[in-house]
Formats: C-alpha cells, structure tokens, sequence
C-alpha cells in the first residue's frame, strides 16, 4: 500500500536519520563502496550514481542532486521504511539498518563531488 503524500513528508526526516548515523567517508572506503553497490543493483536502472551522467530515467534525479530535494542525513527513516515517492514507477524499496548506512554513506560521497 502506497502513502505517497505521507513519504514525502517523512523522506526530509529519513535522509537527516541517516546522515546523523553516519560520519563522512572517504569515496573509496569500504562502506562508501558497499553503498555504491547496493545502489547499482537497486538503483542504477533509474538514477545516474556519479557525478556527470544523466539518469537512465527521465524522471529519476540523479543521485548527486538529491540534497538539493533532500538533506541526505534525513533519508534514514525513508530507507528503512521503504521509500514509496519518486517517478511514477518507481519500486518501493526498504534497507537494513548496515544497507542504510553504506547508502547514506554513497550518497554523501556524490554530494561532495557534485
């Protein structure tokens, strides 16, 4: 069951969550990477998971662009409950607490190179 209106207002609390668990890592550590492949598998067939390329889908924002939409520390929640916003076809998805931290993890590492 879809609560579309209610994620929206919860996904800015969910990306501040996990920011707050997660300190900054080097883009090349061992939870940044296993971030990257959770997000690849996952993700990839939608959104652009570097810093230049256009997402696959036309309405998927890349990933470096999310804390403009999002405080990436406040995805947490989100992650964990399964996210249910975003285009239109996009699969709800929800992580384990380690999934969350690699990908909030990832997520931080694009925004400093965007």
């Amino acid at each position: 069951l879809r609560h579309p209106v209610s994620m929206r207002v919860a996904i800015p609390f969910v990306f501040a969550a996990l920011a707050a668990c997660s300190g900054p890592q080097s883009a090349s550590s061992p939870l940044v990477e296993q971030g990257r492949e959770i997000a690849q598998t996952n993700c990839a067939a939608c959104h652009a998971l570097d810093a230049t390329s256009e997402s696959p889908h036309a309405d998927a924002p890349p990933f470096r662009t999310l804390s403009d939409r999002y405080p990436i520390d406040s995805l947490q929640e989100a992650l964990a409950e399964g996210i249910v916003v975003g285009h239109a076809d996009m699969p709800e998805f929800s992580f384990d607490p380690d999934e969350i931290d690699a990908l909030i993890a990832f997520l931080e590492s694009l925004q400093a190179e965007g």
